[in-house]
């Protein structure tokens, strides 16, 4: 046996170092390592049990032609040679006839590096003129709000939080999505540190926390800007941080103070004397940091509510201190190295395609309409809104389907052609966290599975075959790597840093503190509390509230978080149990629904069947499906995706998941 150092690159903002022990060339077991203090030498049980994903049934092994009815399951193999000249003969006939807009590349990188989500992938699409994809999923409101207020500016780093006497998490919970905050909040809380959970399920820490608010969805927006109408009324605002380092606080003053704490713990459907605790623990804590997760962005007001949760630290003074002020995603911080140097092509000014509707894209674009779909690092049956539809119209015989996937996944059933795909542990990647700031560069440590393939192995070969390679590209993922540390300035002490130690931190440093040595990214220099560009693009303006999509009919908001054992739909084939709903115990009793009933979910958009489970930690009105399921761990073949509407928050086209209002009843 011998081991191999590795490092995580999957959508979890821990960017866990690894160390991988292999025997006769399979992996048969990954610790975490101790090159990052976040780390510290443990990880998660998804990627301690990677190798069941690397080495099940369901691994995709060989090329895979379509040969009965789409989701017939009758498959033919065939040669990579025989399915990269059809691919390339079938795209370039779309191409001549239709134009390359008809051609659409379906992924997303949130699982994935400067190798594995750029470089030859976007080359290709790129030169073929194909249409642009919108990648809206999540973190796009985040983004936009984050921007358009304070630019690129590094947060506090995860392991500065143990600084902090007051730490908030605002919709995310650690236990799932980023196990390694969770002992460095309980450090804190030894040290002193209070906590307050926004969130509207009990989660681990809500139930261990000093407060809990467990607001109604889509509600985050009234109560941050009661918090801020509050800090201004009772003289708490720290008007001289402002007056040096903010523009628009009066005219944010303005818009909050249509929020008072009776009004919006009303509309959120908490006690006003929770609200009024919680901005008494916030405007006296000093260090005091806001943790605000992309659960806040999942809805109508989503990209206003997230502005308003990070106004929050600026009003109230709380930046200028290690563990003080916020955290959304430090992923851009300070790197100086992007992953356009890898593409070597600027990106075409074809049209924009919103991933979150690809169902209506498919159905009802047309000059040109689609006629391939060509989807990589992505599972869309199983996490694009209007589930239905995106069913319907991948099951079409007219519209050409390429999945490249490491294992036959719901969106795979339906393509033409399946090409299997390796796995980060058989490819080189480069990634750098969104919350630990550091930056790894991975080799691979075991040889791939049967005939997978690498992004840059497949792309690069439809590259040459389409006749788009020009001299001079790039074309091996070592030469890639050179050229995109040798393009920032500070890329060889970022080689150095790696070679010493196998880790390298952005030039700032891991740790920077707002105010004392990082500063807003935008154009003056300040935060734009009321920044321009939002404020046109938010449908009513920046910080306006849209109330409530629920109904008679539909009462019920259906939320769906993340599992605790997958990346999104990521190892969705170990998953054995059946799908649960999640109801109050007061909405089950309403509806004469005990824990183990047959449930179905529905609304004018789709229905599910799936097992009840009564649940205390879920609040009443509200009803809990996970994301990431697949069509087999439910009753009918439909998950929660079929129950979302084509809806967006207020910013940059971010889907709306936490919108979906359903009706549930026992299934006879």
């Amino acid at each position: 046996m011998e081991t191999h150092p590795s490092a995580c690159p999957l959508d979890c903002p821990d960017l866990c170092g690894l160390t991988v022990t292999v025997d006769q060339g399979r992996v048969v077991q990954v610790d975490g390592d101790h090159r990052g203090p976040v780390t510290d030498g443990f990880i998660c049980g998804k990627v301690r049990k990677i190798a069941e994903h690397m080495y099940g049934e369901e691994r995709l092994t060989a090329p895979l032609w379509r040969s009965g009815p789409k989701g017939s399951g009758q498959w033919s193999p065939v040669s990579w040679d025989e399915a990269l000249d059809r691919i390339a003969g079938r795209i370039a006939e779309i191409r001549a006839r239709a134009g390359g807009e008809a051609i659409l590349p379906y992924n997303y990188g949130g699982s994935n590096g400067w190798l594995t989500e750029g470089a030859l992938a976007s080359r290709f699409f790129r030169r073929l003129g194909a249409s642009n994809l919108e990648r809206t999923l999540c973190a796009t409101a985040t983004g936009a709000a984050t921007r358009g207020l304070y630019g690129v500016m590094p947060g506090v780093a995860l392991e500065d939080y143990v600084h902090a006497r007051l730490i908030v998490l605002w919709g995310v919970n650690p236990s799932a999505t980023g196990i390694h905050l969770v002992p460095v909040i309980e450090r804190a809380r030894e040290a002193g540190a209070r906590l307050v959970v926004v969130d509207p399920r009990a989660t681990p820490l809500a139930r261990r926390a000093d407060l809990h608010l467990a607001l109604r969805p889509g509600t985050d927006l009234p109560v941050a800007l009661a918090v801020i109408h509050a800090l201004f009324a009772g003289g708490r605002a720290d008007r001289g941080f402002l007056a040096a380092h903010a523009t628009g606080a009066d005219e944010l003053a303005a818009r909050a103070a249509r929020w008072s704490v009776d009004a919006a713990a009303r509309e959120a459907g908490i006690e006003p004397a929770l609200l009024d605790r919680f901005i008494e623990l916030y405007a006296e804590a000093r260090p005091a940091v806001i943790r605000c997760g992309w659960g806040v962005e999942r809805n109508r007001n989503g990209g206003s509510a997230v502005a308003a949760v990070l106004a929050l630290p600026a009003v109230a003074g709380k930046f200028g201190v290690r563990g003080g002020g916020y955290t959304m995603s430090n992923g851009d911080a300070r790197w100086t190295m992007s992953a356009d140097t890898a593409i070597g092509e600027p990106a075409p000014p074809t049209r924009r395609i919103n991933m979150s509707e690809i169902g209506r894209v498919l159905r009802t674009v047309r000059d040109p309409r689609i006629e391939c779909l060509f989807v990589y690092n992505c599972n869309p049956v199983a996490t694009a809104p209007d589930q239905r539809t995106v069913i319907e119209e991948l099951s079409r015989d007219d519209l050409f389907v390429v999945v490249h996937d490491q294992v036959m996944t719901d969106t795979a059933q339906l393509a033409d052609v399946v090409l299997p795909a390796t796995t980060f542990l058989e490819h080189r990647e480069v990634r750098r966290g969104y919350g630990t700031m550091r930056l790894f560069d991975s080799r691979p440590v075991v040889p791939p599975v049967g005939q997978s393939r690498s992004n840059n192995q497949l792309f690069g070969a439809l590259v040459e075959r389409l006749g788009l390679a020009r001299p001079g590209d790039l074309v091996t993922e070592d030469a890639m790597v050179d050229a995109t540390f040798a393009a920032s300035p500070h890329g060889a002490a970022l080689r150095a840093q790696l070679a010493a130690a196998g880790v390298a931190a952005p030039p700032g440093g891991t740790g920077p503190v707002a105010f004392v040595d990082a500063f807003p990214g935008t154009p003056d220099g300040k935060i734009q509390l009321v920044a321009e560009a939002l404020d046109r693009e938010a449908p009513h303006g920046l910080y306006a509230y849209q109330p409530d999509p629920g109904t008679d009919d539909y009462p019920l908001a259906l939320i769906s978080p993340a599992l605790a054992t997958q990346i999104s739909s990521t190892f969705g084939q170990l998953r054995k149990a059946p799908a649960q709903l999640e109801l109050s115990p007061r909405d089950a009793a309403a509806r004469g629904i005990r824990s183990g009933d047959r449930v179905r979910i529905w609304n004018g958009s789709g229905e599910v069947h799936c097992v009840a489970r009564i649940a205390q930690d879920v609040r009443d009105g509200v009803c809990v499906l996970p994301k990431g399921l697949w069509r087999r761990h439910t009753g009918n073949g439909y998950t929660a995706n079929a129950l979302i509407p084509p809806a967006f928050a207020d910013l940059a086209g971010q889907a709306a998941y936490n919108d979906a209002r359903v009706q549930v009843a026992r299934l006879a």
